[in-house]
């Protein structure tokens, strides 16, 4: 491709972009120091010490090549995160964590560059100046260039191997080595980060395909070199991938492949609120990632995205980039969409697909700017490009370091968002809290131990920030809503988890807060402080079966604050085991107040219901229960025993089945099934039978072939002894 030639003679703009990728570079690594630690980072640190062990074991030491139920890290190369424990054994770092921040913000600013570098390519040195400042004013990229060592890594990987892709097809029918081993090294990096990097050698295909066709008549002769040269650049960069991947080395084609089938849905399924509900990541609505992609990228970016889009057809020269960049951004949603892929924490998992995004916002501002060659035009969209950069701006420094939790003007910012979006959901503000009471917590009366106890649902970032004061503190794990179950003087909670309509409500924070980390006004993560401890001792003798004698500690606790959850929740649990349902009632009714969607208090009122024989009302509050969170369990099986007691058998069987349905099923539901088909007139064999064939069903659905087969061949053998 010839180059761009709208440069002025002095070619101010080159210096301007240069300066700014080096300036970029110097405040992201600085900035990345007051990071937080991600939530996923622990688990590749513990890994990456198995892939250093692997190589200096010569494979003798094979951990980080066995997939277990509880360990699928083998198959994620994790290039930077064993770079960084590399980095980290040499030269015997402590802050082992700020090393890796700083080496991902290196990592952020290679995509951040290869963007300005792609468009600079097709439109001159502004437009690529234009690429870096976008980028540049995108908080949730940068933020998450802090501390994301997967998915930062994979976005520049995959951005600088479309750059080489389009370079090499464009110096055709010329080749030059650089550019081939820069391809290849490229598509190193993709599939050792992830096992989806495959997709760039699918995209080189794709796009020399469509390269080749367009320039059909220059390149005919040069086909089968072309050709070869292609299939050696992929063979050298897969190969490559293949060192550095102890998975992968260990059955270079099968384990790859197979990865890549699984990769499609992630295993974990959290629940996260969207939309204002709690919501289940594995039933999210298709359109979650595309709507949380607009809501939280600059709307700078987004208009020039749109300029992009109405004004390519007049660069009908430059067709092949706008394809390659709108292909690199629209399939891989398209392709999460259509499969129905398990995506969580917003759009990081699709954050490899921003760059692209980026860079096709750039040729639209570039365009719009030479949409007509006046100087008070230039001014005017210049003017405009600035001033919808500031509000990103503003965010990323009043809020930093956790600039990751924005949303644009567009969504409302955070105002709405807070209560219907998760925020905080890479837990970044742990650290701010942390540190918070290093500095200012103090032994107390309530102070059982020789420490202080800080409690929070996420321990291994806790005990990295607390690991120069063991002396003074001590840390354990809790839950939000059984934080009244653990002894601890200080909470660190983040508001993730929390129910959206305690967030609305007010309830959250709690009157105990000491402490809050906030961005604009809003609250995503707090400290607090233990007050009383009297409800720790009745969760003590409650689990003890001392349930008498728990009930006077519980109604103190509840005294000291009425909006207690978790002692509202075990005495509602008490009196329920002591077959009291008006005490559940009054109880699981305080509750609600606070939560009106509470799984346990209304699980426990249609339960009281259930014994006072209102088995209708009972019903509804399990129907609610299923609706909130259809995952939970018991609500089916109340369910079941009302309609059990209704004597509408085929009714109790429905919800049975959906126990079945969410991977619940136990021995209770296998005979309570059984003995259903067994009143439908089955005897006990073909009750069986039945019952196994659901079972089988179900299983296959689930993508589980051998637990499928295994109920397959029960019944064969069962059929094979009549």
């Amino acid at each position: 491709m010839e180059e761009n030639k709208i440069e002025n003679k002095k070619n101010t703009w080159k210096y301007i972009f240069y300066a700014l990728a080096a300036i970029s570079l110097i405040m992201m690594i600085i900035a990345s120091q007051k990071a937080g630690i991600s939530g996923d980072e622990f688990f590749h640190t513990e890994h990456a010490k198995n892939v250093f062990n692997f190589y200096a074991t010569g494979g003798k030491d094979s951990t980080a090549t066995v997939v277990t139920e509880t360990y699928n890290l083998p198959l994620y190369g994790q290039l930077i995160d064993n770079i960084a424990h590399g980095i980290t054994i040499l030269f015997n770092v402590d802050d082992y964590m700020a090393l890796r921040h700083a080496l991902n913000s290196i990592v952020g600013w290679l995509a951040i560059l290869f963007v300005g570098l792609f468009v600079k390519r097709v439109a001159g040195w502004r437009a690529g100046v234009f690429a870096i400042i976008l980028m540049i004013v995108s908080p949730r990229f940068i933020g998450h260039s802090f501390n994301n060592l997967k998915d930062i890594p994979f976005a520049a990987a995959s951005m600088m191997s479309i750059y080489y892709m389009v370079k090499f097809l464009d110096e055709l029918p010329k080749r030059k080595i650089s550019t081939m081993i820069m391809l290849a090294i490229s598509i190193t990096f993709a599939i050792d980060v992830r096992v989806g990097g495959l997709i760039v050698i699918a995209y080189f295909a794709l796009f020399a395909l469509v390269y080749y066709i367009w320039k059909y008549k220059s390149l005919k002769k040069e086909f089968g070199k072309v050709l070869l040269w292609s299939l050696g650049i992929v063979f050298v960069g897969y190969f490559l991938s293949v060192l550095f991947w102890p998975y992968a080395l260990v059955s270079p084609i099968d384990n790859p492949i197979s990865t890549l089938k699984g990769m499609t849905n992630f295993s974990a399924s959290l629940r996260q609120i969207f939309e204002g509900q709690a919501q289940w990541s594995d039933v999210l609505p298709w359109y979650y990632t595309p709507k949380f992609i607009l809501m939280t990228i600059p709307m700078v970016v987004i208009l020039g995205a749109l300029a992009g889009l109405v004004l390519m057809f007049k660069n009908k020269k430059q067709w092949f980039y706008y394809f390659v960049l709108l292909f690199t951004f629209i399939f891989p949603i398209f392709w999460i969409i259509i499969n129905k892929s398990n995506v969580y924490g917003g759009w990081r998992h699709a954050i490899f697909t921003y760059p692209p995004l980026v860079a096709f916002s750039a040729l639209g501002i570039e365009s719009l700017v030479k949409a007509y060659d006046k100087k008070y035009w230039r001014i005017i969209v210049l003017s405009a490009f600035g001033l919808l950069s500031i509000n990103p701006i503003i965010h990323v420094i009043k809020n930093h370091p956790h600039e990751y939790v924005y949303f644009n003007e567009l969504s409302g910012g955070m105002n709405k968002a807070y209560g219907n979006y998760e925020l905080d959901y890479y837990f970044h503000s742990l650290r701010e809290a942390s540190e918070w009471v290093i500095a200012n917590a103090q032994r107390d009366e309530l102070t059982t131990g020789k420490k202080i106890v800080v409690a929070c649902w996420h321990p291994k970032p806790i005990d990295y920030y607390f690991r120069h004061d063991t002396a003074k503190f001590a840390t354990t794990f809790i839950r939000y809503n059984e934080k009244g179950d653990v002894d601890w003087d200080y909470a660190i909670i983040c508001n993730t988890g929390i129910a959206p309509e305690q967030l609305k409500s007010g309830v959250f924070p709690p009157k105990n807060t000491v402490y809050k980390v906030e961005v604009d006004g809003k609250p995503i993560c707090v400290v607090l402080k233990r007050k009383d401890k009297s409800d720790v001792k009745g969760f003590e003798l409650k689990s003890k079966g001392k349930l008498d004698e728990a009930i006077p500690l519980y109604l103190k606790a509840i005294k000291a604050d009425p909006q207690n959850e978790t002692a509202l929740i075990n005495l509602s649990e008490i009196y329920l085991r002591k077959n009291l349902p008006d005490s559940v009632l009054m109880f699981t009714n305080k509750m609600l107040k606070l939560n009106p969607n509470s799984e346990n208090a209304n699980y426990f009122k249609a339960y009281a219901l259930f014994m006072q024989n209102k088995e209708n009302e009972a019903l509804l509050l399990c129907n609610k229960v299923i609706k909130d969170n259809f995952k939970y369990s018991a609500s089916y099986s109340l369910a079941a025993n009302i309609k059990l007691k209704q004597q509408d058998l085929y009714g109790a069987e429905e919800y049975l089945k959906g126990i079945i349905s969410i991977d619940r099923f136990d021995n209770q539901t296998m005979q309570q099934l059984l003995a259903i088909y067994q009143a439908y007139g089955l005897d006990q064999k073909n009750a069986y039978i039945k019952l196994y064939s659901l079972l089988e069903e179900h299983y296959k659905k689930a993508g589980n072939d051998k637990t499928a087969q295994e109920y397959g061949d029960a019944i064969k053998q069962m059929l094979s002894n009549r």
